[in-house]
C-alpha cells in the first residue's frame, strides 16, 4: 500500500533540496554583495584617513588676557596655521581646567588651507581664584569624506599645546566702599573744611582763629609774635606701619552666609578667606592714600605669603597678585608661629590686624596664650566674620529638634563672647561684622585709631 507514495516522497525531498540549493545561492550572492560594500566602504576610509591632513602639522600660538577678577570674564585666543601640505578639515579643542570656566563651542570648526591660519577664542569665566592653566589643545583631522579622522595623540598634543595662564585675581567688591572711607580721610587730615580743627598728633602749622576752633589749640606765643590770634593744626601721623595677618587655617574654610535677596532669596555663603581678603585689600587702598605702609603675612601652620616694603602706587597690586593663590589649609593655625614672625619682621611699632575667626578652639589655646607678646610692642586687631545664622538658630525653639540646635547655638554665641571679653581684657582691639560689611567696619577702625593717634 506504501508503494505508490515512495516516488512522491522522493519528488518531495528533491524539491525541497532544489529549493534549498536556489536559496543558498541566492544567500551566497547577497553575502557576496555585501561583502564587496564593505570592502569598498573600507577601502574608502583608509583612502580617507590617508588622505586626511596629519594633525601634528600645525603651529599654535595663543594671545589674550593674562588676568581677570573673579566673576569677570576673559578672552584667549588660539591661533592655529595649518603647516601641511593638504587641506586640514576637522575639530579643534582647546581644553581649559574646569574651574577656568571655558565656555562654548566645546570645540571648534576649522577648514584650512595649506599655509593658512585662524583665530579660535575661548571665553573664560572662572569660578576660582589662583592660576588657571590651559590644559591641552587636541586637533582632529577629517578626510575629504568625513569616513575618517586622525587625532593627536595625547603626549603629541601636549608637546603642541602653547603654555597659557589665566591669573585669577580676588574680586574686590569692598572697593564700593573706597569713595566714603577717602572722604572721612580727607576730613581727618584736615583737608575739607569742617566745624573743628583737623584731629592727630603730629604738628601741622599755624593758621588763624576762627569762630568753632578749640581754644586749647591756641598758641600764645605765635599770638603774641604776629599780633593775631592763631591755632596749631595737627595732621594724622603718616608713615605707620599697617600689618595684616591673613589667617589661612582650618577656620577660614568656614563658609559664612549673607544676607538674602530678591535675586538670590538663599545665597550659598562666601568662605571666610575670601572675606579676610576683600578687607585686607580695602585696607591697603586706603592706607596707602593716608601715607602709611602695608604689609602681608598669610599663614596657617606655615607661612604662606609675605610681602612686606610696598609703595604706595604698587601695594594693591602686589597685594592682590599675592592674595590671588591662597586657599584654606585643614590644619590648626599656630598663633606662636604667627607671633614670632609679626615680631621678626615689624621691629618698629606696627597696626597689626590679625583676620581670623572668633573661635575658641583657635583663639582661645593658640591666641590668647601669646597675644600679650604682641600688644606690648604694636597695637593689635583681631577681624573676624561674623554668622547671621547663629542668632537665628539661637531664636528657634519650635519642637525638640530646634531647642537641641538653639541651645548650641547659645553656646556658640557664649563662647565668641567669652573670648571676644578675654581679648578686650589684653588690650586688643576687636571688629565682628557680617560679610556685607566686615571689610567696611575693619576699615572704619583703622580710621578710628589713625584720628585718635594710636597707631
Amino acid at each position: 500500500m506504501l508503494t505508490w507514495r515512495v516516488p512522491a516522497l522522493l519528488g518531495l525531498l528533491g524539491g525541497a533540496v532544489l529549493a534549498a540549493g536556489a536559496m543558498l545561492l541566492d544567500a551566497a550572492g547577497l553575502w557576496l554583495g555585501l561583502a564587496g560594500a564593505a570592502g569598498v566602504v573600507l577601502l574608502a576610509t583608509g583612502l580617507d584617513w590617508l588622505i586626511a591632513a596629519p594633525p601634528g602639522d600645525v603651529r599654535l600660538t595663543r594671545a589674550g588676557d593674562r588676568q581677570v577678577r573673579l566673576g569677570e570674564t576673559a578672552e584667549v585666543t588660539l591661533t592655529i596655521t595649518n603647516t601641511s601640505p593638504r587641506t586640514l578639515r576637522g575639530l579643534v579643542r582647546d581644553a581649559w581646567v574646569p574651574s577656568a570656566g571655558a565656555g562654548e563651542p566645546y570645540a571648534h570648526v576649522v577648514d584650512l588651507d595649506p599655509g593658512e591660519s585662524a583665530e579660535l577664542t575661548t571665553r573664560l569665566t572662572p569660578t576660582r581664584r589662583g592660576d588657571r592653566p590651559a590644559a591641552r589643545v587636541t586637533v582632529r583631522s577629517y578626510g575629504p569624506f568625513g569616513l575618517a579622522f586622525r587625532q593627536t595623540a595625547q603626549r603629541r598634543a601636549a608637546r603642541l599645546t602653547p603654555p597659557w595662564t589665566l591669573t585669577v585675581l580676588p574680586p574686590f567688591n569692598a572697593r564700593k566702599f573706597l569713595p566714603e572711607k577717602l572722604s572721612r580721610l580727607r576730613v581727618i587730615d584736615g583737608q575739607v573744611v569742617i566745624r573743628g580743627r583737623g584731629q592727630g598728633t603730629e604738628f601741622d602749622s599755624l593758621r588763624e582763629y576762627v569762630v568753632g576752633d578749640d581754644v586749647r589749640s591756641i598758641d600764645w606765643r605765635g599770638t603774641a609774635r604776629t599780633g593775631h590770634v592763631v591755632v596749631r593744626t595737627w595732621r594724622p601721623e603718616r608713615d605707620r606701619r599697617i600689618l595684616c595677618v591673613v589667617d589661612t587655617g582650618r577656620t577660614s574654610a568656614g563658609r559664612v552666609a549673607t544676607a538674602p535677596t530678591e535675586a538670590v532669596p538663599e545665597p550659598p555663603g562666601e568662605p571666610r578667606l575670601d572675606a579676610a581678603i576683600d578687607a585686607a585689600l580695602l585696607l591697603a587702598v586706603l592706607a596707602s592714600h593716608a601715607d602709611d605702609r602695608v604689609d602681608l603675612l598669610a599663614v596657617d601652620n606655615q607661612v604662606r605669603v609675605t610681602v612686606a616694603g610696598t609703595h604706595k602706587r604698587t601695594a594693591l597690586d602686589r597685594l592682590t597678585r599675592a592674595m590671588a593663590a591662597l586657599q584654606p589649609s585643614l590644619v590648626e593655625t599656630d598663633f606662636s608661629r604667627v607671633t614670632a614672625e609679626v615680631l621678626r619682621t615689624e621691629r618698629k611699632r606696627a597696626l597689626v590686624v590679625i583676620f581670623t575667626a572668633l573661635d575658641p578652639g583657635a583663639l582661645g589655646e593658640g591666641l590668647l596664650p601669646v597675644v600679650a607678646q604682641l600688644v606690648a610692642k604694636h597695637t593689635v586687631l583681631v577681624a573676624a566674620v561674623s554668622d547671621p545664622s547663629v542668632p537665628v538658630l539661637a531664636a528657634g525653639r519650635d519642637g525638640l529638634t530646634q531647642l537641641y540646635t538653639a541651645a548650641a547655638a547659645e553656646r556658640t554665641l557664649d563662647e565668641a563672647d567669652r573670648v571676644r571679653r578675654a581679648l578686650a581684657r589684653q588690650g586688643v582691639h576687636v571688629v565682628e561684622a557680617p560679610v556685607e560689611t566686615f571689610a567696611s567696619a575693619v576699615a572704619d577702625r583703622y580710621l578710628d585709631l589713625k584720628a585718635a593717634g594710636r597707631l
